[in-house]
């Protein structure tokens, strides 16, 4: 029987690693440093300098990283923070926690990110920040995105959780915008094995309230300046991202080749691929295509042993969560479109390149059986 082709395969990852993995931990444990302490002190930095930022500092998760930097910045009741709804529903949940109005814009034809213009005439007097969300490993066009922000006095808040070694520009993402929050969600390009998130800045007094806000408001032991919250990545989960940080370019070029693998082979399908602006190196966080009949496809590719995802079938101005923003069906046009048809491939460093080849072969053996019978 034909062996099912994984989604993800973390298990396939920690063997790979598994003897480096192993020690950091029985270290962690042998120290009993499970909470702060100098092995998170110790991936801060070394995360930091990867990003190209002077500062990081670690979080619980890559909501927490979000909703902190937010507070960090002052954001809270009345303010407004622009936003696209196609995301993980973490991206506006922080800018609802700080009391703040999630503004949700429309993405781009192309690449599915957050469209510049619609950024821009969105923007009011209540407008305080803007989230560009470097999504499935892409990056936004922070060109324009920066160059609009500081021309109306913006804060640009990056969305990082899926671009973990992405760069614009030759600039790896986290030292582009005022701030940038990640999330070490065990699927990520850099996955703890468990929750775990991180806000990185060029301003090392604001990654100071940050780490404040994250640790109760606390200045010293028994002193809060202000009430924050719980939220620190602990000893453990930061000794496995150290690891596997050394590890992170090398994973990032083999999705690289996988994506190129499947960009070729799929070129002349009728299915929408992922656009790549010359400005962008991705990381390929996820292969995302626009089928014309996805669900179609997504149940064919089961058949086949493949396993496949949606990222993200109900966009946000459609959840019921957000039915007090006032957004009907056709609010967004753009992203209602991706929504429809997006699928996500396999995609996973350790993914073989037989694998890739299976996957391509059911993609277009399928594409190619729904034209015939069409035809008939």
């Amino acid at each position: 029987m034909a062996a099912t082709i994984p989604f993800v395969d973390l298990r396939v990852q920690y063997e790979t690693i598994k003897t480096e993995i192993d020690a950091a931990i029985a270290a962690v444990i042998d120290a009993s440093a499970f909470i702060q302490g100098a092995v998170v002190a110790t991936f801060e930095r070394e995360f930091a300098e990867y990003c190209g930022a002077a500062a990081c500092a670690s979080v619980g998760n890559g909501t927490d990283a979000l909703y902190i930097a937010l507070r960090a910045l002052g954001i809270g009741p009345g303010d407004e923070v622009i936003t696209v709804a196609h995301t993980f529903i973490a991206t506006t949940e922080a800018i609802s926690h700080c009391g703040a109005r999630p503004v949700l814009v429309d993405i781009r034809e192309d690449t599915m990110l957050l469209d510049p213009a619609r950024f821009e005439a969105a923007i009011t007097p209540r407008t305080k920040a803007v989230i560009p969300v470097h999504l499935y490993g892409q990056v936004c066009d922070m060109d324009a995105i920066l160059s609009i922000a500081h021309r109306h006095g913006i804060k640009v808040v990056e969305d990082a959780a899926q671009a973990h070694g992405a760069t614009w520009r030759d600039q790896p993402v986290g030292g582009i915008g005022d701030v940038t929050c990640f999330s070490f969600y065990p699927s990520k390009n850099l996955g703890a094995y468990g929750d775990g998130g991180a806000i990185v800045s060029n301003d090392r007094e604001f990654i100071e309230m940050a780490r404040m806000l994250a640790n109760h408001g606390r200045q010293s032991k028994y002193i809060h300046l202000r009430e924050g919250v719980s939220s620190r990545l602990d000893g453990l989960q930061a000794a496995i991202l150290l690891v596997k940080l050394r590890h992170l370019d090398n994973w990032n070029a083999a999705r690289r080749r996988i994506a190129r693998r499947y960009l070729s082979a799929l070129a002349d399908s009728d299915m929408q691929l992922p656009a790549i602006r010359q400005e962008c190196d991705p990381v390929w966080h996820l292969f995302v295509i626009r089928a014309p009949d996805r669900n179609h496809l997504q149940a064919a590719l089961k058949a086949q042993l493949i396993e496949t995802g949606v990222h993200y079938p109900c966009p946000l101005h459609l959840q019921p969560a957000y039915g007090a923003l006032g957004m009907r069906e056709g609010s967004l046009p753009v992203t209602e479109r991706a929504a429809a048809r997006v699928l996500s491939l396999p995609m996973f460093p350790e993914m073989t390149e037989e694998q890739a080849d299976q996957v391509i072969a059911a993609v277009v053996g399928t594409a190619a059986k729904v034209k015939r019978e069409a035809a008939e």
